[in-house]
């Protein structure tokens, strides 16, 4: 389990994580989501002891990730695919954790194998590898000690979509068997294809927490019509709140079903009615934190 509980962290007068405070536990895949300059990257930074927080804790398993004695065997962490040594072989990094951690010398043959990376490949210098092979690496790496939690930055980036459905796979195979897995992306699809749970965060405060299938109902109804002013009119009438985006598209917190009979009620022909199961992570995302788009940002 991790707990993250008033997080705050500033540089210099520039607040970068306010007062955050969220749980990721274990069986479940957590969603970490936010647009760039957020202060995903910084929070994570803080749960595994590479930044010092303001005021606030994070706990891994009840402790502070200092203060675990093997943290290699109770959490695996990929937050920079890149930040590898370049002049190292694949078996050579992993044998390193390997040895670090006390684990053995078959581990390294086992992840190797789990993350397919062949035995040609395992003895290639990692500055000849792709972006995808350090991505399977890096979750090589992180999961050599068999540890309780996951916390992984973007760890689809760079994977072809056969690799990232390999991942999303392997992900959800470890929360199954009881795991805890934090996961940051901005591959939207992704996330919403894996989490259980969802922890949203803009502009270093948390905008939206909760499971994916709160959230998505949260997010609404949408609905298309060539009569858009009657069908608003016709909602309206029965007591729903109802709001008109630029595209075209009518909004409301009314059940799909609900909607649908209010516009065959008025013999209103709909072109388009998606229930909140199906409005999708990417609409939520962007409606949460359109006034905290800061693409681009540096934290």
């Amino acid at each position: 389990m991790i707990t993250v509980d008033s997080l705050t962290k500033r540089y210099r007068g520039f607040t970068a994580v306010d007062d955050v405070s969220f749980v990721a536990r274990p069986g479940r895949v957590t969603g970490f989501l936010g647009p760039n300059g957020a202060g995903k990257s910084t929070t994570m930074r803080v749960m595994v002891g590479l930044t010092e927080a303001t005021s606030g804790t994070a706990t891994i398993q009840g402790q502070p990730f200092a203060e675990l004695p093997n943290p290699g065997r109770q959490v695996g962490v990929l937050l920079d695919a890149s930040a590898q040594h370049a002049g190292r072989t694949g078996r050579e990094i992993l044998a390193i954790a390997q040895r670090t951690m006390g684990l053995p010398k078959a581990r390294v043959d086992e992840m190797l194998s789990l993350v397919s990376l062949t035995e040609s490949e395992s003895e290639r210098r990692v500055k000849n590898y792709s972006l995808g092979m350090r991505q399977r690496l890096g979750i090589a790496t992180a999961l050599i000690g068999d540890p309780e939690v996951l916390i992984l930055d973007e760890p689809a980036n760079g994977l072809d979509p056969a690799g990232i459905r390999w991942m999303r796979d392997l992900l959800r195979g470890y929360a199954n068997q009881g795991g805890t897995v934090l996961l940051s992306s901005h591959l939207l699809h992704e996330i919403e294809v894996i989490a259980d749970d969802l922890v949203m965060i803009g502009n270093g405060r948390i905008v939206a927490e909760g499971t994916k299938a709160e959230l998505l109902h949260a997010a609404g109804t949408t609905v298309r019509t060539t009569a858009a002013a009657e069908l608003a009119q016709a909602l309206r009438n029965a007591g729903i709140v109802v709001t008109q985006s630029n595209d075209g598209a009518l909004r409301t917190d009314a059940p799909a079903d609900q909607v649908g009979q209010i516009a065959l009620n008025a013999r209103i022909a709909l072109t388009e009615l998606r229930s909140s199961d199906n409005a999708g992570l990417e609409e939520m995302f962007l409606e949460l934190t359109a006034e905290t788009q800061r693409e681009g940002a540096a934290a």
